[in-house]
């Protein structure tokens, strides 16, 4: 693993994959979510590289928690982070907050592909107003890993909007935002990490 002040990479500058990964809004590039997701696609071939938003580096330097930039601020930082990474197939997305600003410069980009790690399509508990206009029109190839039970759009909600074709749905059964499942479900995190994982590796081949 390398590791700079505000980038990770798992796996070989040689795989012919590289996935840009970016957090979610109250954790950083080094959340155990993240590096789950890191360590078990570079075990896959894949190469990885997690970065930090400007919000957390500035977080990470005075000891104390940030608000998340503004979404200008954000989309540049994604922009500045694709045009540095040198390969020819480029997967990006992220978690929450990471993989919602991810798709507003995806098509733009013009990267392979884009995987979200639980999209926030609402705030929790005000699912009357939706982040999804832009997910109509979407052209990009898009898989979003959700969690059947995410505050931020749990399946009965999420299954009422209506996506542009490039978008596929995986579901998490019984998952929350981060895939974790209720005991009684009989489901563990790991397993459910695993079927996402599994889904990215399939949605992968597909781009070749």
């Amino acid at each position: 693993m390398i590791l700079t002040k505000s980038i990770l990479v798992n796996g070989s500058n040689t795989a012919s994959q590289t996935i840009i990964f970016a957090h979610g809004a109250g954790s950083g590039k080094e959340h155990p979510f993240m590096t789950a997701f890191a360590e078990k696609l570079a075990s896959r071939g894949f190469r990885v590289i997690r970065f930090d938003f400007p919000y957390m580096m500035r977080a990470r330097e005075i000891g104390k928690r940030c608000l998340p930039d503004k979404q200008a601020v954000l989309v540049q930082a994604w922009q500045n982070m694709i045009e540095s990474v040198d390969a020819e197939k480029v997967i990006i997305g992220g978690k929450s907050l990471g993989g919602r600003i991810a798709s507003l410069v995806t098509d733009m980009a013009q990267v392979q592909g884009l995987v979200c790690l639980g999209y926030p399509f609402h705030a929790p508990g005000k699912p009357e107003k939706p982040r999804t206009e832009h997910l109509l029109t979407l052209a990009t190839p898009t898989l979003i890993c959700q969690g059947t039970r995410d505050p931020f759009g749990r399946k009965d909600e999420v299954e009422t909007y209506r996506f542009s074709s490039a978008i596929k749905l995986q579901w998490i059964e019984d998952g929350e935002h981060s895939f974790k499942p209720r005991k009684k479900s009989g489901r563990t995190e790991e397993q459910n990490i695993n079927i996402a994982v599994n889904a990215i590796e399939k949605f992968s081949i597909a781009l070749y």
